[in-house]
């Protein structure tokens, strides 16, 4: 099979059944790409995961795009992130439309409650690999304190950057370091209430590109940034159909960003819905072409080299600090327990496709909801 049609037919599968946010999609991204395909190598897939959190936009939609760059070059670029973010985009539109034509949600909490489990299990072994690759000897206590200090609400930018900078430091002989590769902050300020300013596909098309184009963090700042703009500035939506949008974007596979295909759609239709899903993840393309052949000079040079180890595991810290926030929300019961166990045991002990994990867990999230729950 030629490598683009590898790479299409990837990532439209993990983008179908990417549940669990972006620490799932790296770990199912890492099972498919190092472990079954052998596109990369453990320490090329950490370096493409340091590279991606140095840059603004969605983390997982970016690693899709680099993965496709690197096995099947530009066209691999474009076709890998779009496909990636394709199946999430035309759930979040169906959904979208039953929310305009009933004013209410479908519920989806029964796939979910299977799901999450073993989402949880998917994680663990994909960091289990990484960690023994990106935490050795001191790293390994770095990427523990920087876990700890997310625990303790320090800004999970600023860690990455201290995590790189303690690391170059000290393997530098203490030397003060240059200006690093990282980019600037753009400050999120407080917006004031204006006026409503009338709809226009234009502007929401813009508004979703700047917010695509400098936001770094979690769905919480992507939630910030969402109601500075349509609830307080523009006054297109209530907050109540913010959060709506946003449970949608969490609720169903792939990157937590198709949020903007919801709020597209109930502002503008199938045409609002385009532009804003274009607006909000063109920014990613744009970061990842001009920085992935950055990569192999950051590894080659052994001052920048220290960096990307320090920013690699970080990220692990991250990872498994947010992992351990999901497993809280995740392991309710004795039968989620169970099939986290059971999960983990399985990818462990086998050589299954998470992807039929997956679909066992929504069986088994089906079943409880009709017949127990």
């Amino acid at each position: 099979m030629p490598p683009l049609m590898e790479v299409i037919l990837l990532f439209l599968k993990l983008g179908t059944i990417g549940f669990g946010g972006p620490a799932a999609h790296i770990a199912m991204m890492h099972d498919e790409v190092v472990v079954r395909r052998k596109w990369l190598s453990e320490q090329q897939f950490l370096d493409l995961l340091g590279a991606t959190n140095l840059i603004p936009g969605p983390n997982s939609t970016e690693m899709s795009i680099h993965i496709g760059f690197l096995r099947a070059g530009w066209p691999g670029l474009l076709l890998g992130g779009a496909a990636f973010i394709l199946p999430a985009a035309l759930v979040v539109a169906a959904l979208a439309d039953a929310y305009v034509r009933f004013g209410a949600l479908p519920q989806t909490g029964w796939l979910l409650y299977g799901v999450k489990p073993v989402v949880i299990a998917i994680v663990a072994r994909a960091l289990w690999s990484l960690g023994q690759k990106a935490m050795k000897g001191p790293l390994l206590v770095l990427g523990i304190v920087i876990a700890a200090a997310y625990f303790f609400g320090v800004n999970e930018l600023l860690l990455l950057f201290l995590g790189g900078a303690a690391v170059f430091v000290a393997r530098s002989g203490f030397k003060r370091p240059g200006p690093g590769p990282f980019p600037g902050l753009l400050p999120l300020g407080l917006a004031l209430p204006a006026a409503v300013i009338p709809f226009n596909l234009p502007l929401l098309f813009l508004t979703f590109l700047k917010i695509g184009s400098v936001l770094y963090g979690s769905g919480y700042v992507l939630l910030a940034f969402l109601r500075a703009d349509f609830v307080l500035r523009l006054g297109w939506l209530t907050d109540q159909q913010l959060l709506d949008a946003v449970i949608v974007g969490q609720v169903t596979p792939g990157p937590l960003f198709t949020t903007a295909t919801f709020i597209g759609y109930v502002l503008g239709g199938l045409p609002g819905a385009a532009l804003a899903t274009i607006g909000i993840f063109l920014p990613a393309f744009v970061f990842v072409a001009l920085s992935g052949p950055l990569i192999p000079r950051l590894r080659q040079s052994p001052a920048l080299s220290s960096l990307l180890d320090g920013v690699n595991a970080a990220s692990t810290g991250l990872m498994a600090a947010v992992t351990i926030q999901l497993a809280q929300s995740a392991l309710i019961d004795p039968l989620t327990i169970l099939l986290a166990i059971v999960s983990a045991l399985l990818l462990w002990r086998t050589k299954l496709n998470p992807t039929w994990l997956i679909l066992l867990g929504a069986v088994v999230g089906w079943v409880a909801g009709v017949f127990v729950l």
